[in-house]
């Protein structure tokens, strides 16, 4: 689980500097699919990676709206400030947390219950779902995609340092 934790931020990192490049008007252009624009989009990702990790830890959700995230580096912060709780939980991970149960209310008055597992893989797939969205959204751009391949990317046997 961890390995695939690096691996998508390790990407996200590789897409915060591609969006350097990029105007400011095309990263906040609202496309077609996803919750936006790109910026938006990477936004919502670190949001949403962030908000299950909290859930999990019993603590208050962020509810922040995109607006006042609205350039590159407001982005780049409120990564970098989410990244070292999650990351600290990631890094904590062990066997015996993967069948904890995480039971949600919803507003209509039901109970929604997962495991642990289930929502840390959830969070992963969908930074990886994201991350299409955005990369069909650079050649929109004119611009090459950031490569989605782990393979070379350093995670081998091994995870490399952080």
């Amino acid at each position: 689980m961890q390995t695939l934790f690096r691996y998508n931020w390790q990407v996200r990192e590789e897409w915060l500097s591609w969006c350097e490049d990029v105007p400011l008007e095309e990263l906040l252009r609202v496309r077609t699919g996803g919750v936006g624009g790109i910026l938006h989009t990477l936004f919502h990702i670190i949001d949403v990676e962030w908000s299950w990790i909290r859930l999990l830890q019993g603590l208050p959700d962020f509810q922040e709206s995109f607006e006042k995230y609205q350039s590159i580096e407001k982005i780049r912060a409120l990564n970098e400030i989410f990244r070292q709780d999650v990351e600290g939980f990631v890094n904590s991970w062990d066997a015996s947390m993967e069948g904890r149960i995480l039971t949600l209310p919803e507003p209509d008055g039901t109970v929604e219950t997962f495991t642990w597992g289930e929502v840390m893989r959830h969070a992963l797939v969908h930074e990886i779902h994201h991350v299409g969205q955005i990369s069909i959204w650079a050649r929109e751009v004119g611009k090459k995609p950031i490569s989605a391949n782990l393979i070379g990317r350093g995670f081998g046997d091994s995870p490399p340092a952080l």
